[in-house]
């Protein structure tokens, strides 16, 4: 294989560290390193533990030592929104709270009493969510004002890890666009907007854009992890990551960008910050190259991954005998018609995800499902339901017809989950890859090495490299 580049791939459950080169012109892979995460409770609030993850993503480094796979550069993606504040030192104040943690509380309507939430969406095209960095600094300046006050910088986290890395703080543009603070049209920080809200605009370190270079390792990594590197800026919002690595150039396509969550959408050229896409719960994130990801955060297979669980608890059944291709079966030999709101927040983290089902059929005097082959089914069945609701959003709100729906992600494998899709949504479905948010981070490294001379032709590449499977319309 040719020269290595090193994506490390952070989500909320688990990291991991990808090797790519390019072979024979095609993306190879190579998984050397995972390591679990998940948020911890430190005097009742939910704590991401930094420190450790920051000694894994070392330890990752030190993996791809011992087997003599040196990168040429890395980079770190991560899911969106949360962040830590820094002191004049460089020390991190307080600790990194995740975006579950309830502090979110009411503080959007501390938000509104500045700014109503139609002028917010007007000025920034995010949809609201509860959990957006917007509302976790005001529940910062209310509830720590003394942290607020202490803070020299602001760095979303995997630009803090980058950080530790290069000793270089930089502000990677995907990401940023989370925190409900950037402007879509200038693509920077809405500075009015931030003083308006009793932010201190020097925490906003300024805007760069995937593939730059951030630095890099200081002297005290090289000699911990035994190598020099240079760290190279991805889309460090895994979503954003994902999207790059959508194995097409059509403008005629849609995404869904398929894990825990479904995110849903196209990419455009400009935001559509208009009162229609809001009312339709519409977002615009930032893209590579300053596209626009106008899409829409569908719950995903996080219903699956919580019934599978339960079952698996009640019945002490093996993982093997549970698999997600089992469930799929069990699902698509079903007949039951009952369908639920996927989006509906009774889903979002209820105590039994089997029985919040089964009330949601009951209460809308549907057929109540039982047992974990109509469970499934019930679920499949209204995912796909809401992807198509969300594609005739899109067509309607863009006057716009889409040709073919692209699956990316985990959620790529649930062949049942693409099938239904393809008949819900009237549209041909390709899925694959399955690793799309580790390819597009190596994406980015690639096309700054100059082995891609831009996005297109990586994803020329990526449909090249990769088995994409075909769903039709039956």
């Amino acid at each position: 294989m040719g020269e290595y580049f090193l994506a490390v791939d952070l989500g909320a459950s688990g990291g991991r560290h990808i090797l790519g080169a390019l072979e024979d012109g095609k993306i190879k892979l190579e998984e050397v390193y995972r390591f679990t995460n998940g948020m911890d409770e430190i005097n009742g609030t939910l704590c991401w533990d930094v420190k450790r993850l920051f000694t894994e993503i070392k330890n990752g480094l030190k993996k791809c030592k011992e087997l003599h796979k040196i990168p040429v550069s890395m980079s770190i993606d991560t899911w969106a929104v949360d962040f830590v504040l820094l002191d004049e030192s460089d020390e991190m104040i307080g600790n990194a709270v995740g975006y579950r943690d309830s502090r979110t509380t009411h503080m959007d309507e501390k938000v509104y009493e500045v700014i109503p939430p139609d002028e917010l969406y007007a000025r920034t095209g995010i949809q609201k969510q509860i959990f957006n960095t917007i509302y976790q600094l005001m529940a910062v300046k209310e509830k720590h004002p003394e942290n607020l006050l202490k803070a020299k910088s602001m760095l979303m986290l995997p630009d803090y890890f980058h950080f530790l890395l290069t000793g270089e703080k930089k502000m990677e543009y995907t990401n940023a666009t989370s925190t409900q603070l950037i402007n879509p049209k200038t693509h920077d920080w809405d500075y009015e907007l931030i003083r308006r809200l009793g932010y201190k605009e020097e925490l906003f370190v300024p805007v760069s854009m995937p593939g730059t270079k951030v630095g890099n390792f200081t002297k005290e990594i090289q000699d911990e992890v035994g190598f020099d590197c240079n760290v190279i800026l991805p889309a460090t919002h895994d979503t954003a990551s994902a999207v790059m690595a959508v194995p097409t150039n059509s403008d005629r396509a849609i995404y869904i960008s398929s894990g825990t969550w479904s995110l849903m959408g196209i990419e455009t050229k400009e935001a559509n910050c208009s009162k229609e896409s809001m009312q339709a719960n519409f977002t615009n994130e930032g893209g590579y190259e300053y596209r626009n990801r106008f899409l829409k955060n569908i719950m995903g297979l996080w219903m699956i991954q919580s019934a599978r669980k339960e079952f698996m608890e009640n019945n002490t059944s093996k993982a093997e005998e549970l698999s997600y291709a089992t469930i799929c079966e069990l699902a698509s030999k079903e007949k039951i018609s009952s369908l639920v709101d996927c989006n509906d927040e009774v889903f979002l983290a209820p105590k039994s995800m089997i029985l919040a089902v089964q009330e949601y059929c009951k209460k809308t005097n549907q057929q109540v499902p039982q047992g974990i082959g109509e469970i499934a089914s019930v679920i499949y069945n209204s995912l796909a339901n809401c992807y198509r609701q969300a594609v005739e959003q899109i067509e309607s709100i863009t006057k716009e017809t889409y040709d073919v729906i692209h699956v990316v992600g985990g959620g790529s494998n649930a062949e049942y989950l693409n099938e239904l899709t393809a008949k819900y949504t009237g549209k041909t479905v390709y899925a694959g890859p399955g690793e799309a948010t580790a390819i597009g981070n190596l994406i980015a490294q690639m096309i700054k090495a100059g082995l891609f001379k831009d996005l297109k032709e990586a994803r020329k590449c990526v449909s090249e490299s990769f088995d994409i499977n075909k769903y039709n319309i039956r």
